[in-house]
């Protein structure tokens, strides 16, 4: 890629913070990472947990087995957009628009789509001669199904459709681009228990979720041979939800996730691997397995640990309208180094609701694309609003 636009990329995706240089820094990339980004404000309030939070109409970004618990059979659409790099330049941003709808007091489905543009950009070539102005944009269409197995228990899965166009059909090191195109597809299950007395009239309930989000083939954009894996990810979690009174809910999430993608290995002076393995020409379910696998790791067991990403959220409800959030996201420093608090608020009046997240930096080390900015989400039962 050009070096303006490399650059962009760079910044808007690695999300990294600085190593030092006598440490062995070793990111897990893949391609389109914008479908690891949490689109919707409320997720993004609470350090990005998602798998097991209590159904909403984002729930099939997360996890798609949680539409089964959706309370209403009535319609709902939900809107979110996020500005991208804001402090840096003003035309890069993260849209999405879900629609879901309880089929009835078992079975949910959704459809969504997250376009993702990457604003007015100037391509050059090698000596610094414009190639033109364009505009490179990535979306993603998904459609989402899930049935309860029990009373506590439900599976859902998504089919995904995925368009980056980010080389806008430009010759790069004398390869034609192109769009790149793939398809892949979701697995979830989630367990949602009934709120059970404590003590002094409070009780509780405990939700957990765990799926498997992203896995299809690789996508290319040349026709060299070259592809790269999908950003296929597994997110296990759990929330407790202590019910103090009529009016006041409290929750609490951990949510824990990692890459199902191989790590690179360590090259030696000369291009040769000298600690884990090459992983090219793997198939991405390989790939899947290989990422669990200490021995394709140049630092095995310990590396393995590393890849871990541990996301905190809580969540405050009063009276069924009006909610507090907070969260939490550690990366390992080796990994990334993403560190960062999370805050926001939800209001719900009649059949709109409105949510707002703010990403603060942990760590004067970290970056990222998000930091400093406010987030929207917003959305409306359908049924209800064409009945006023």
């Amino acid at each position: 890629m050009k070096k303006h636009i490399l650059f962009l990329f760079l910044l808007a995706f690695a999300s990294e913070g600085y190593a030092q240089n006598d440490l062995k820094y070793n990111v897990v990339t893949t391609a389109v990472p914008i479908l690891l980004v949490s689109p919707d404000s409320r997720a993004g309030a609470m350090g990005d947990v998602g798998v097991a939070s209590t159904p909403d109409g984002n729930s099939s970004a997360w996890n798609p087995a949680k539409l089964a618990f959706l309370e209403n059979k009535e319609a709902n659409m939900a809107l979110s957009y996020t500005p991208w790099m804001s402090r840096l330049v003003p035309d890069i941003d993260l849209a999405y628009v879900n629609y879901s709808k309880a089929l009835s007091d078992r079975q949910g489905i959704s459809a969504s789509l997250r376009y993702f543009s990457l604003g007015e950009i100037n391509f050059t070539d090698g000596s610094g001669n414009s190639l033109g102005t364009f505009n490179p944009y990535e979306f993603y269409f998904d459609v989402a199904y899930a049935l309860k197995l029990s009373d506590y228990w439900s599976a859902g899965t998504a089919l995904r459709w995925i368009y980056s166009d980010i080389a806008q059909g430009q010759v790069v090191q004398g390869l034609q681009t192109k769009p790149g195109q793939s398809g892949a597809a979701d697995l979830g299950f989630y367990y949602q228990s009934n709120f059970n007395n404590v003590k002094d009239g409070r009780k509780q309930a405990f939700t957990s979720g765990i799926a498997i989000t992203n896995l299809g083939a690789k996508i290319a954009y040349s026709e060299s041979g070259n592809s790269d894996y999908l950003p296929t990810n597994l997110r296990i979690g759990g929330g407790y939800h202590l019910q103090i009174d009529e009016y006041n809910l409290f929750s609490v999430y951990l949510d824990i996730n990692r890459l199902l993608v191989p790590t690179p290995p360590e090259y030696g002076a000369n291009g040769e691997i000298i600690a884990g393995v090459d992983s090219d020409d793997m198939t991405p379910l390989i790939g899947v397995i290989q990422s669990f696998n200490p021995a394709a790791k140049p630092d095995g067991f310990t590396e393995l640990l590393q890849e871990n990403i541990y996301n905190f959220g809580i969540e405050y409800k009063y009276n069924d309208f009006l909610f507090a959030r907070s969260g939490y996201l550690q990366e390992h420093k080796l990994k990334g180094n993403r560190q960062y608090v999370t805050l926001g608020f939800g209001l719900i009046y009649n059949v709109f609701s409105i949510d707002m997240a703010y990403l603060i930096p942990a760590s004067p080390t970290t970056r990222s694309p998000l930091e400093n900015t406010l987030r929207f989400s917003m959305a409306f039962n359908i049924d209800g609003f064409l009945a006023q």
